[in-house]
C-alpha cells in the first residue's frame, strides 16, 4: 500500500508524525469518499481512513505483544504501553481536527452528505439524553454504562480482527469531529451576524472552545478505548503466534487484566468529568 511509505510504522514513531498520519489519512478519505462514493459518503470515510492507518497500528500492536514475552517487569511494559496508547491518541487526534475541519468548512450541502451517518448519531445521543434524563440521578450511569458497551466492543473487535478496535475509534472520531466542527461553524456564523467580519482572535476563541468541550472528559474516554483496544490485540496476537500454549501466556493474560482494569478506571474519570465538570464551562 503506498501510503504505508508516509506511516513509517516502527517500534517507534513520533507523537507528531502520528498526528499528522491522521490529519493526512483522514483527508484523503474525504477526498477519495466524495469523489467515488459520495452517495456512501459517511461510511466510507471511515472505512479509507481505517484502511490506511491498519499497518501501523499492528506493526505497534506486535511490537507490544513481543515485549510480554520478554522478561521485562510488569512495570516497564506497562510504561511501554502507555507509550504507544499515547501515539495512538495523537493518532486519534489528527483525525478528530481533520473531521472538525472538513465539516467547518466545506459547503453545507457537502457536509450534510459527507457526515450524514454521523450526525444522525449525535442527534440520537442527545434524545437519549433528553433533559428528563439529565435531571434525574442516573446521568452518570447512563454515561458510564453506555461508555462501558463501547469498550467492550473495543475488547472484542480487537481480539476477533486483531486490530479491530480502529474501526470503532475512528468512528468515533468521526463523530467528535462532525460535533466540533459543527460547534464552531454554528458560533463562527452568530459572530458573522453579530460583529461582521470579526476579529481573528474571536475565530481561534471559537475553535478552541469547541475542542476544550469535547477534551475535557474525551481523553480519558478514548484513551481507555484505546487501552481496552491494545489489551484485546495483545491477546489476538499471542494467539496467532501460537503462545497460547506457552509459558509466558499467563504473562500476556496478566498484563492484558492490568491494561482492562487501567481502562475502567479512566472510563470511571471519564464519566465523572462529563457529568460533573464539563457542564461547568458548557451549559
Amino acid at each position: 500500500m503506498v501510503l504505508e511509505a508516509f506511516e513509517y510504522p516502527t517500534k517507534q514513531i513520533k507523537k507528531s508524525k502520528a498526528f499528522l498520519n491522521g490529519l493526512f489519512f483522514s483527508s484523503v478519505a474525504v477526498l477519495l469518499s466524495l469523489w467515488i462514493f459520495r452517495d456512501f459518503a459517511s461510511l466510507t470515510i471511515v472505512f479509507l481512513t481505517v484502511l490506511a492507518c491498519l499497518p501501523f497500528i499492528y506493526t505497534t500492536i506486535k511490537t507490544q505483544e513481543e515485549e510480554d514475552l520478554s522478561d521485562l517487569s510488569e512495570t516497564t511494559i506497562l510504561k511501554d504501553h502507555a507509550k504507544a496508547i499515547n501515539t495512538f491518541l495523537f493518532l486519534f487526534f489528527g483525525i478528530v481536527v481533520s473531521f472538525a475541519l472538513w465539516y467547518t468548512f466545506l459547503p453545507p450541502s457537502t457536509t450534510s452528505t459527507l457526515f450524514q451517518a454521523q450526525t444522525n448519531t449525535i442527534v440520537n445521543i442527545n434524545n437519549r439524553l433528553a433533559p428528563n434524563v439529565i435531571q434525574s440521578l442516573t446521568i452518570l450511569s447512563v454515561i458510564f454504562f453506555n461508555n462501558l458497551k463501547v469498550l467492550i466492543f473495543c475488547i472484542l473487535f480487537s481480539f476477533i480482527y486483531g486490530a479491530g478496535a480502529i474501526f470503532i475509534l475512528t468512528w468515533n472520531a468521526s463523530v467528535i469531529g462532525t460535533a466540533i466542527g459543527n460547534f464552531i461553524r454554528s458560533h463562527l456564523s452568530s459572530y458573522a451576524t453579530t460583529t461582521g467580519i470579526a476579529k481573528a482572535g474571536a475565530y481561534f476563541h471559537v475553535v478552541s472552545l469547541g475542542l476544550v468541550r469535547y477534551i475535557i472528559h474525551g481523553v480519558p474516554e478514548i484513551l481507555a478505548y484505546f487501552t481496552a483496544g491494545l489489551a484485546g490485540s495483545i491477546i489476538s496476537v499471542a494467539v496467532i503466534n501460537n503462545s497460547l500454549h506457552t509459558n509466558k501466556f499467563g504473562k500476556i493474560l496478566l498484563d492484558s487484566s492490568n491494561l482492562i482494569i487501567i481502562a475502567l478506571l479512566l472510563l470511571t474519570v471519564s464519566a465523572l468529568l462529563e457529568v460533573y465538570i464539563t457542564p461547568l464551562f458548557f451549559s
